[in-house]
């Protein structure tokens, strides 16, 4: 049966999730639902669609992805699911989120705007879309419903790029649990050999987290195939005290 993944800015204090699955299990039981992360800052939209594209390439293709992270929820702004080229879906608000991960699986092959209520919870919230209309055309999905029967087809989505390093100059886009400071720099532009100036600070490069000493800072690849600054069994945002948007420089050697 097709693995939904859902990523929101919900939180796990309130039922917002719970609502969400039910809903969609209620149409689609046989689903698998897959929790990507519901910890995006509330209303960030770039840190949620940097998180997206983080996580999709890892499913299997012909998933579905819901992603709500949706300032704009009741207004003018469209509702819309995408096929990518790879074959999955997406569905969530035309604000962006979405286009960063569809881009990393080959790009739109087709977008509609979600305009047919027979594949909405009845009577849908004006501040809870991904309970009333993304969770439940995601089950619709699911259970086989093709894209073109959910609205009209549309060419304009609403578009968000990640911010794009200048050659070895970059940010960091993203701190994580462990407090790993991750760039926009990509490892296929990494010299053999460098370190990394991180405000007064240069860092060292290395293959692990192992290679530095206890509290040490150390710049290597990460999973995501992007430069991170790490410390070994600490947190690098608390020792440089650096957070997104703080520029990164990468220095040959």
């Amino acid at each position: 049966m097709a693995i939904i993944s859902l990523l929101t800015d919900f939180g796990l204090a309130d039922t917002y999730v719970g609502q969400v699955k039910g809903a969609m299990l209620t149409i689609a039981p046989a689903a698998t639902l897959v929790d990507v992360t519901h910890a995006v800052a509330p209303q960030d939209v770039v840190g949620g669609a940097f998180l997206l594209w983080s996580a999709v390439e890892a499913f299997p293709p012909t998933s579905i992805h819901v992603a709500v992270v949706d300032p704009g929820v009741g207004s003018a702004r469209r509702a819309i699911a995408i096929r990518s080229s790879r074959g999955d879906h997406f569905v969530g608000p035309d604000n962006g989120l979405l286009m960063p991960a569809v881009e990393r699986l080959g790009g739109t092959e087709l977008a509609v705007e979600l305009t047919e209520p027979h594949y909405w919870r009845p009577n849908p919230s004006s501040t809870f879309h991904g309970r009333d209309i993304f969770g439940p055309v995601a089950a619709h999905l699911a259970n086989g419903v093709s894209l073109d029967q959910l609205g009209h087809r549309i060419t304009d989505v609403a578009w968000l790029e990640l911010p794009a390093p200048n050659g070895l100059e970059g940010e960091v886009i993203h701190v994580d649990a462990y407090g790993n400071l991750i760039t926009n720099i990509s490892a296929r532009d990494l010299p053999e050999r460098f370190q990394v100036r991180l405000r007064e600070r240069v860092i060292a490069s290395g293959t692990h987290y192992a290679a530095v000493s206890r509290g040490e800072l150390i710049a290597l690849v990460g999973s995501a195939g992007l430069l991170e600054i790490s410390a070994r069994e600490a947190s690098a945002a608390d020792i440089t005290g650096a957070t997104r948007g703080i520029p990164v420089k990468v220095e040959p050697l």
